[in-house]
């Protein structure tokens, strides 16, 4: 059996624990954690709990489940738009529709399988064997430049600065609607939505500070086609950000409308720049202090019309 526990953090007070549980352990179903609250398989601070608790800040959670079994992960012949590689690192143009790393039901067909046939198995280890040389993620829709560490030191070390922020990362994205600003800042904490578990939205009681900056490149009457520059990384933040000024992602069927007639399948985001601005860090990455690495981001606008 496999022990979790975790500590409830101060945006999580208030959460019912059936929810907070949900949103934490993605790879166990809803029903399975409601049967495993149901049968008395939960405490909270040593204590069993039911599933409408609500956490105080604080709380140790805890719970054991099964082992999981962790799938075979099998490198894959798969075509690498790569914009650059090194020793180090490799810097990837994601297309869309790809998927980064693999899950449970989920084992084929993705950034991973074919980074482990281009690598050769020169990955870093950390995150474990279902997302070697992953040290950040980007939408299976969203396309553009993805970072990936061919070894434990270089993604300790990239970690460290994408959380100093000394990694700089611009995205470029159409908006539906026309945006009256030529630029301006999108500000709201971001958290789950209190009815769909599977999106973020803006949630003041749960949610984490998150900042988008903008800038107008073009419009297109029934659209905008913008630049965002983010201050912090909360999932599916650019996503959450302008859906909630009324300006969702053109063909973002998941937090706006989508016409068919018009909208691609797929959000129209792109991951456009990379750019490594160091400051005091002097480790074996420091060559690449100053080296910015762009997306071509055609696809963007492959469907756009």
């Amino acid at each position: 059996m496999e022990l979790l526990e975790f500590t409830a953090a101060d945006e999580e007070a208030g959460v019912r624990i059936d929810r907070c549980l949900s949103d934490k352990y993605e790879d166990l179903s809803r029903s399975y954690l409601q049967k495993l609250l149901k049968d008395q398989g939960v405490t909270v601070n040593g204590k069993i709990v039911k599933a409408n608790y609500k956490l105080q800040a604080g709380d140790l959670v805890q719970t054991t489940v099964p082992d999981l079994s962790e799938p075979d992960i099998l490198p894959e012949n798969i075509p690498l738009d790569i914009l650059y590689e090194d020793d180090d690192v490799l810097v990837v143009n994601k297309p869309k529709g790809m998927v980064v790393h693999p899950a449970n039901g989920h084992t084929s067909g993705t950034l991973v399988n074919a980074i482990m046939y281009h690598c050769q198995g020169n990955l870093s280890g950390i995150n474990g064997v279902m997302r070697p040389g992953i040290v950040h993620r980007i939408d299976k829709d969203t396309t553009g430049a993805l970072l990936v560490c061919k070894n434990d030191t270089a993604h300790r070390d990239l970690a460290q600065q994408l959380k100093d922020h000394t990694i700089k990362r611009r995205y470029r994205a159409i908006v539906s609607g026309n945006l009256k600003e030529d630029e301006g800042t999108v500000e709201g904490p971001i958290g789950r939505h209190p009815v769909d578990r599977k999106k973020m939205a803006i949630n003041y009681k749960n949610g984490k500070d998150a900042v988008t900056h903008y800038k107008v490149l073009e419009r297109f009457g029934n659209a905008t086609y913008i630049e965002c520059r983010l201050e912090t990384g909360r999932t599916h933040q650019i996503r959450a950000h302008f859906a909630s000024i009324g300006h969702p992602l053109y063909g973002d069927g998941k937090y706006g409308k989508t016409d068919r007639r018009q909208s691609p399948r797929h959000q129209a985001l792109c991951a456009y720049q990379i750019r490594f601005a160091f400051k005091e860090y002097q480790g074996i990455l420091s060559y690449l202090d100053k080296k910015q690495f762009f997306s071509a981001q055609t696809e963007v606008f492959d469907e756009f019309s």
